[in-house]
């Protein structure tokens, strides 16, 4: 399959990479990342970054505008999203081939190319696996750009190191990026000032979290909690994890109200979730989903079935 991505991206001039929305610096370092090395590999090609900015990610760099006849033939790559209704490029189906490179399930097997492994940590970890490839089959080389934005996609995701996802092989693929120039200090200060800025709201999370009896939990943040703490939704959505540390909690959700949705992230400790996920206009891992509800009632009844589910697992 990876030998089948590089044949692929070498037949096109043009190439676009996209990934989904509301993006994580799983989606931006495997997005940005894949980019920066095939500039570095390909310099002749025009390769494009689409998507709206997460200002929160800035450090790791910015999508650009593309004017919609680019896509007309070219290649679009999208990586780290499992279904077409969270990609977020407005124009990805005009494109001429779409190769899909991701780390989810594939509950949705869209694009004319499919690599999805289930096993990675992250889809940045699968990144460095194809410059792996790339390296023994056409002598890739990478920069320290490219191995900064693909080490930051690894920490994100595997929650530094810390996720039951992280494997030998995503410390070696890791370690590997290590090699190269770039700040580390630098970046882990830059990706742990949002923790420090949510630092309150998670403490505020652990206080007022509610728990039913069959252990599902969860927690509601509102527009003026927000407002409260001065965090954007975005921010707040990189708290799920905190609720995994504590005792009886088998599933748990928080819920984070938007201007016109609220996102629903999901984490489990044994109970399948995904399936509800997609339910609620989401999805993702069996343990680790996400979905969007439109109102408080219809997150109650997500809820509700969470718990059923709690109660029969």
């Amino acid at each position: 399959m990876k030998s089948k991505i590089i044949e692929t991206i070498e037949q096109y001039d043009t190439i676009i990479i996209a990934r989904h929305v509301r993006p994580d610096p799983d989606a931006y370092g495997s997005q940005l990342g894949l980019k920066a090395l095939i500039q570095h590999n390909y310099p002749h090609k025009n390769v494009y970054a689409d998507g709206a900015h997460e200002p929160s990610l800035s450090y790791l760099g910015t999508p650009e505008p593309i004017d919609p006849a680019q896509f007309k033939n070219a290649l679009m790559i999208i990586t780290d999203t499992a279904n077409t209704e969270r990609i977020d490029s407005e124009h990805y189906a005009k494109s001429a081939y779409i190769l899909k490179i991701d780390h989810h399930p594939d509950v949705d097997p869209y694009g004319d190319v499919r690599w999805v492994d289930t096993s990675a940590s992250s889809t940045s970890e699968m990144i460095v696996a194809l410059f792996e490839h790339g390296v023994a089959q056409n002598g890739w080389e990478m920069t320290g750009t490219v191995a900064k934005l693909l080490f930051a996609g690894i920490v994100g995701d595997t929650g530094r190191f810390m996720y039951p996802s992280t494997t030998i092989q995503t410390f070696q693929r890791a370690s590997q990026l290590l090699n190269y120039d770039f700040d580390r200090a630098e970046l882990f200060d830059r990706m742990y000032e949002i923790d420090r800025k949510v630092l309150h709201l998670e403490g505020y999370i652990y206080q007022n979290f509610v728990m039913d009896e069959f252990g599902t939990a969860h927690m509601k943040i509102t527009k003026d909690t927000l407002n409260t703490f001065q965090v954007t939704a975005s921010e707040a959505s990189q708290l799920v994890a905190t609720l995994g540390n504590v005792k009886g909690i088998r599933a748990w959700a928080i819920m984070v109200e938007e201007d016109d949705q609220i996102r629903v992230r999901l984490r489990s400790k044994g109970p399948i979730i995904n399936t509800l996920a997609a339910e609620y206009n989401g999805g993702g891992h069996p343990l680790a989903s996400g979905a969007t509800v439109y109102s408080w009632d219809e997150a109650d009844a997500l809820l509700e079935k969470l718990s059923e589910i709690c109660q029969t697992k």
